[in-house]
């Protein structure tokens, strides 16, 4: 199983997310992620053994505890890229309120899978949701363009839980489902 760990955006930004792609449709060498399944990745396991899912949960559940962060309102906004302006792969959308406790979150996350012989992250955490990935440099200019001029906001959410999440790539890309979800508060 391909897995990952996330926190999902709710399905009523799925509208607003998919405008914002259609601003970026004209960029040549785009390729928009689904809008129905928009998420910040806090860590990406790779394939892992089923019968490792119970360990899984119970590293996700301590990190919980060590973050100390109950649910909080996150707010979504502002577009960037990865790795650069000049160099484009990935297209996202922004986490403007609630990116210092995905943080706390990402870390113990982190911790805790590392312990359990997962990959170390390769680099910072930055929150972010992808909203398009880009496979060459054809509409680079229109992407600098929207990044620089545009601020949009998506909306805000109260952000209650990590989900562990199955990713299977299909021919129309990967589709996801959560396995598990770990509630941020303990009752």
């Amino acid at each position: 199983m391909r897995l990952f760990v996330s926190i999902d955006l709710p399905g009523r930004f799925a509208e607003r997310i998919a405008a914002l792609q259609e601003e970026l449709s004209t960029a040549e060498g785009i390729r928009p992620t689904d809008p129905t399944q928009t998420h910040v990745t806090m860590k990406f396991l790779g394939e892992v053994d089923e019968d490792r899912i119970p360990e899984l949960g119970a590293a996700l559940e301590k990190a919980i505890a060590e973050a100390d962060v109950s649910p909080f309102e996150a707010e979504y906004g502002g577009l960037g890229v990865f790795p650069s302006l000049e160099y484009i792969s990935v297209v996202w959308l922004g986490v403007r309120e609630g990116s210092e406790e995905m943080g706390r979150l990402h870390e113990a996350v982190e911790r805790e899978t590392t312990a359990l012989g997962f990959d170390p992250a390769e680099h910072d955490f930055t929150p972010h949701a992808t909203l398009a990935r880009m496979d060459h440099a054809g509409g680079k200019e229109l992407v600098q363009r929207l990044v620089r001029e545009r601020d949009p906001t998506v909306g805000r959410t109260t952000v209650r839980a990590l989900r562990l999440t199955e990713s299977e790539l299909g021919p129309d890309g990967p589709a996801y489902s959560t396995l598990r979800s770990y509630p941020l508060d303990s009752e």
